[in-house]
């Protein structure tokens, strides 16, 4: 009875019909292993045939394509069978499945030794710390920017424009476009109230006078 082969649910065959391949991959952060490329000798030896066969008329071609049988990449055969166990055993001390969750994670990055589970079940005491405090030291930092008055120099009552009426230019901010020097701001008022008047007002927005 043929050995059975143990694999998980965290890899992906790469083999092809010259070869066999394997890619094991930690389902948490995405770092893998991947195994050396093994080549298959009858698949090589059945593309010479092929190949032979094309140049004296068919018949090396007719013994290359029986070979087929011996060779399924997609599905079975002793060759990937092997390939595929001596890859499993290659990268079997680097990944470690956690009990709780299930997923196989890379013992190098996501896994806890010291509780035997993998980082997102059981994160590192001291990577929760530093992510707290930075939390609370950004926190911190937003209350103290709060204590300074960023207003005292910024003109809030007039209606800031980001485009340039003259000439379309994108602005920061200001009185004068920085690139053609136009108005920013509105000079027309109305000559009852003294209110502000858009440029294209026809009347006034507070007490109705014409513009």
């Amino acid at each position: 009875m043929a050995s059975i082969i143990p694999f998980t649910d965290n890899y992906r065959d790469l083999s092809n019909e010259r070869g066999n391949q394997f890619e094991f991959v930690c389902e948490r952060c995405g770092n893998g292993y991947r195994s050396p490329f093994q080549t298959d000798k009858v698949a090589v030896g059945k593309g010479l045939l092929k190949g032979l066969g094309r140049l004296t008329g068919g018949t090396l071609a007719n013994l290359g394509y029986a070979t087929d049988e011996l060779v399924n990449r997609n599905t079975n055969s002793a060759a990937k069978d092997k390939a595929l166990g001596e890859a499993v055993e290659a990268v079997r001390d680097q990944f470690k499945q956690c009990r709780n969750c299930g997923d196989w994670v890379c013992a190098a990055v996501c896994w806890n030794d010291e509780v035997g589970q993998c980082l997102t079940c059981s994160p590192r005491v001291v990577d929760e710390l530093s992510r707290a405090q930075a939390a609370v030291q950004v926190e911190q930092i937003r209350e103290k920017v709060k204590e300074t008055d960023w207003t005292k120099d910024v003109d809030v009552t007039t209606r800031a424009k980001v485009k340039c009426p003259h000439c379309g230019a994108d602005t920061d901010g200001g009185k004068f476009c920085p690139s053609c020097g136009g108005s920013l701001v509105s000079a027309k008022h109305c000559t009852n109230c003294g209110s502000s008047l858009k440029a294209d007002a026809k009347f006034c927005a507070e007490c109705g006078q014409k513009a």
